[in-house]
């Protein structure tokens, strides 16, 4: 599994809701439909700060999605919301755990 961590500094506060929405609605889709697909989470760190982290089986996809974010960024006319390039990190994750769902 890689991931894809993303740092959005000094974004448009006013822009705050739309930019959530907008995720939701039109980028979301987009990368749970990337092939490797595993999860992605926006994190609202306040201040300005925006972050998102995404999970791909591959490097390769995981490198992909950051292409998808930034054309995603130009399509939704977000560049005021977003001025700043991301800060991206991105690598293999070597541990990781999920809590296992009990049903009744």
């Amino acid at each position: 599994m890689h991931a894809t961590i993303r740092r959005y500094e000094a974004i448009d506060k006013s822009r705050t809701a739309e930019l959530v929405k907008k995720a939701q609605d039109s980028l979301l889709p987009r990368l749970s439909e990337m092939p490797g697909f595993s999860g992605y989470y926006l994190i609202e760190a306040g201040n300005g700060v925006f972050s998102s982290v995404g999970f791909f089986d591959t490097e390769a996809q995981a490198e992909a999605s950051t292409s998808v974010a930034s054309t995603w960024v130009r399509e939704e006319n977000l560049e005021t919301a977003l001025p700043n390039t991301p800060k991206i990190t991105s690598g293999k994750v070597v541990v990781h755990k999920t809590r296992e769902l009990v049903t009744a």
